[in-house]
């Protein structure tokens, strides 16, 4: 971490203050505060809007949890958020994504940016990805890497039969942790940059145990 982490306990008497923590602790519950609360806290009205918001899409969206959390931890392989991956691609398996979707989703080609799009798209095409999940991750492609989305690809989402709430949903939750990815990275939370995303694999084990 680049910075000292905020204390685990308010630092001020200030109500406003204490409040924010209660907030975060309550989402958090029963886990303590996490490194990146740690980070944000050092500006506590920061902290809690982020809580509101991702709390939001983590805990009051109807869309697939393991759908929403393969898009986050696309974001994270494209961003090279080791953090992030570490602490979503568990999650995705959890939700229902199958090891080699996630595998692919680990290791295929951007379809947004590169030398050879045609040959990336054919790659999204033949990989163990569900027609939905490749829709979601070409989009999640698109936004993480060129913001602007194709016609043909918000079209496929709609084809694919996400609803418009679905489509709120995962557009902001691949925005917001774009954001989470970006943060975690500049400040280097959890003293993760250098290390290695874990593998598929590794997170299979460690769910099996």
């Amino acid at each position: 971490m680049r910075l000292p982490y905020a204390p685990n306990t308010p630092p001020t008497p200030d109500q406003d203050t204490a409040d924010i923590y209660r907030r975060i602790a309550e989402r958090r519950h029963p886990r303590p505060l996490i490194p990146l609360d740690l980070s944000l806290l050092h500006s506590p009205p920061v902290a809690d809007g982020w809580n509101s918001f991702i709390g939001a899409i983590r805990t009051q969206t109807v869309i697939d949890q393991g759908l929403l959390e393969l898009a986050i931890s696309r974001v994270a392989v494209l961003t090279q958020a080791v953090y992030e991956w570490n602490a979503h691609a568990p999650l995705a398996l959890k939700g229902g994504i199958r090891p080699e979707s996630l595998c692919a989703v680990r290791t295929l080609s951007s379809t947004a940016v590169g030398d050879d799009l045609p040959a990336a798209q054919v790659s999204l095409s033949q990989s163990a990805l569900s027609a939905r999940e490749q829709a979601v991750i070409q989009y999640t492609d698109e936004m993480t890497q060129t913001v602007k989305v194709q016609d043909s690809t918000f079209t496929r989402l709609q084809t694919e039969g996400f609803s418009d709430r679905e489509i709120v949903e995962l557009t902001t939750g691949i925005a917001g942790y774009n954001c989470v990815s970006r943060v975690l990275v500049a400040l280097d939370v959890g003293e993760n940059n250098a290390r290695e995303m874990k593998s598929v694999d590794e997170l299979v084990q460690a769910l099996a145990k």
